[in-house]
Parts: structure tokens; C-alpha cells; sequence
């Protein structure tokens, strides 16, 4: 189970779908062959971060809870208290940090790995192991994911890490080969419409637009609708539609686009727009006729695939480039 829109997965004990992945990790413990490392793949928000969680407490816990699956352990366990505190001297877990302004660094660096070897060169105090979890590998630099590496290579004793990854095969092949892998599959989508209804405040056509979007994801569904993904795909809509918005509205979002503030994140929400007008020019060059009009979809969408990565490298001035996209695409439409 993924964290719902108020609980991380630290603090999440329930477990749905993807059950394979826990019987995986239970057979080799049941034969005392736990591997040290575990890499845990799948796309993001299908509760990989909720597997190393519950994985850790039913290594480190004593009160187990079988209504809670087959690893469950109970909420009142003191071991798992403790873990949700984040205050278990057996237990680390390393993520990206927030920088001086309060965004999050890029990458995680090699001083939390090497953190992460400090932690595994003690015993134990209370439990059977030592748990590590690295939630995600996918933002580890070159000099970090060395760091990693090495630790792989001299496995701790009586510790046990979690590598979660989004994008395994980014990762370098020495740090696959060396982790038993786990993989998690994408829900169908009447789990994920079960999943999130409680919680989102849609319905209908919108609410199967937004399990559409997630795609087998319900953690990633539930992020959609957070950050108001259905009101961006909308707009790129109407965009790429005969009847376009006013160039009021445009003028609006293009503010939007290029500002970041407290209370407003122009690039965030500039990448979620790119996002959906990608995926809805990739569905016109692909249902397009003839091959010519296919053709500049395709040209169209091969160009925004890389938009969001490039204005970032390069600090382009959001704003202007949404202008610059409104117009290539009336030339199209």
C-alpha cells in the first residue's frame, strides 16, 4: 500500500497489492538466506518506500499483527514506535535534504552515504539488524552511488539495506548485480479507483481521467490530484483544441509559469503542464492521419519530451517559452 494523501509510509501498516513481492522476502527469510541488499523497482507511488518500512519493523518488531498481512506487526509494537519517531537506533533512512531556501537538493550526497557505512559499522543495540533505507538510489551523484557501491561490496553483518528505485536501469550495473531485486507491478486500475476514492474529490469522467493518468500508480494518482494535474491537462486541452483560451488566460498562466514563490512553484507546475501536453500530442501523433500531419505531432512531441530538462539546465525563462509553444502549436492546429 502506498501512503495516502495524509500518511507516509513510515507510518503506513496496512498492505495492498503486490503481495508477491512480500512472499519473495518471507521465503528466503523463512530459509535463513536473507539477502543484504534489496532493490526495490518499480514506478514511483506503488509503496516500495511502504514494503522497506513494513520489511524493517517485522525484522526489528516482536508484536506481530496477522490482520495486517503477512509481515504485519502491530501499531503498539514498541520497535515500530520507534521507527515511526524515526527515533530507532537500528534504523536509518537517507533522502534527499532540503537546501538553505527549502527546496530539495538534487542528488543525495556522499556524505549521507558514507553516513550510511558509519551506521553499519556498529552492532545492533536492540534488534536482530541493523535496517537501512535509501528511498530513492535513482538520486544518488557518481561520488555517492561509489559510495554505495563499496558498502555492497563488503556486506555488513546482520544488516540489511533497502535500495528503492523508480528507473533501475540508471543505476549502475555493480550496484544492480550486487541486490536481490524485487519488483512491483502497476496496479489495475479499478484497485487504484478503490484505492483513492476515499480521498480525492472527484468523480465520473474526471476521476477515470485522473486513474488514466496514473497508470497503475495510485500513489502517483493521488499526487495528480494534489497538484491540480487535471486542471493543467485542461488547459493543454484547450491549447492544442480549435477553440483556444484568451490571451488573458494565456498571459495568467504564462505569469505563473515563470514565478516561484511560497505560495506558488512556476516550475513545478510549468513541468506538470509539459507533462500533460506531451502525453496529449503524443496520443494526436499517433491517431493522426495522414502521414504528413502524424508527422508534425510526432516532430512536436520529440521536442516538448525534452522541454522541462532544458529550461532547467539552462534557466530559460518559462514564461516566454510557453508563449513561444502557444504559437508553434496554432501553426499545427
Amino acid at each position: 500500500m502506498v501512503e495516502d494523501a495524509t500518511l507516509h509510509p513510515r507510518n503506513t501498516y496496512e498492505y495492498r497489492q503486490n503481495e508477491v513481492a512480500e512472499q519473495a522476502f518471507m521465503d528466503t527469510y523463512g530459509r535463513g538466506r536473507l539477502h543484504h541488499a534489496w532493490l526495490l523497482c518499480g514506478p514511483q507511488g506503488l509503496g516500495k518506500a511502504t514494503f522497506a518500512y513494513r520489511a524493517a519493523r517485522f525484522l526489528m518488531g516482536k508484536v506481530c499483527d496477522p490482520s495486517l498481512g503477512l509481515m504485519g506487526v502491530s501499531p503498539q509494537d514498541p520497535d515500530a514506535k520507534l521507527i515511526a519517531a524515526q527515533s530507532h537506533p537500528d534504523m536509518l533512512s537517507i533522502e534527499r535534504e532540503a537546501n538553505d531556501s527549502g527546496k530539495l537538493k538534487k542528488n543525495i550526497s556522499v556524505e549521507a552515504i558514507r553516513e550510511v557505512g558509519v551506521f553499519f559499522s556498529k552492532a545492533p543495540s536492540r534488534s536482530p539488524y541493523r535496517v537501512t533505507l535509501i528511498d530513492s538510489v535513482d538520486d544518488l551523484n557518481i561520488n555517492s552511488a561509489n559510495a554505495l557501491l563499496k558498502i555492497l561490496e563488503e556486506p555488513p553483518e546482520r544488516g540489511i539495506l533497502f535500495l528503492v528505485s523508480h528507473s533501475p536501469g540508471k543505476l549502475l550495473a555493480t550496484i544492480r548485480s550486487r541486490c536481490r531485486r524485487l519488483t512491483f507491478a502497476p496496479w489495475q486500475d479499478e484497485a487504484v479507483r478503490a484505492f483513492i476514492e476515499p480521498d480525492v474529490d472527484v468523480r465520473g469522467d474526471d476521476l477515470a481521467r485522473l486513474i488514466s493518468m496514473a497508470k497503475g500508480s495510485p500513489g502517483r494518482a493521488l499526487k495528480l490530484w494534489q497538484d491540480k494535474a487535471l486542471d493543467m491537462d485542461d488547459l493543454a486541452g484547450r491549447i492544442l483544441s480549435s477553440s483556444p483560451p484568451p490571451r488573458a488566460e494565456l498571459i495568467r498562466y504564462a505569469t505563473e509559469f515563470k514565478t516561484s514563490s511560497a505560495r506558488s512553484d512556476g516550475a513545478k507546475k510549468f513541468s506538470l503542464f509539459m507533462d500533460m501536453l506531451c502525453e496529449q500530442v503524443r496520443e494526436r501523433a499517433l491517431s493522426s492521419h495522414p502521414y504528413g500531419r502524424a508527422k508534425q505531432w510526432a516532430d512536436l512531441w520529440a521536442r516538448l519530451s525534452t522541454v522541462t530538462a532544458e529550461t532547467e539546465a539552462v534557466n530559460l525563462d518559462r514564461g516566454e517559452y510557453f508563449w513561444a509553444l502557444c504559437r508553434d502549436i496554432r501553426e499545427i492546429a
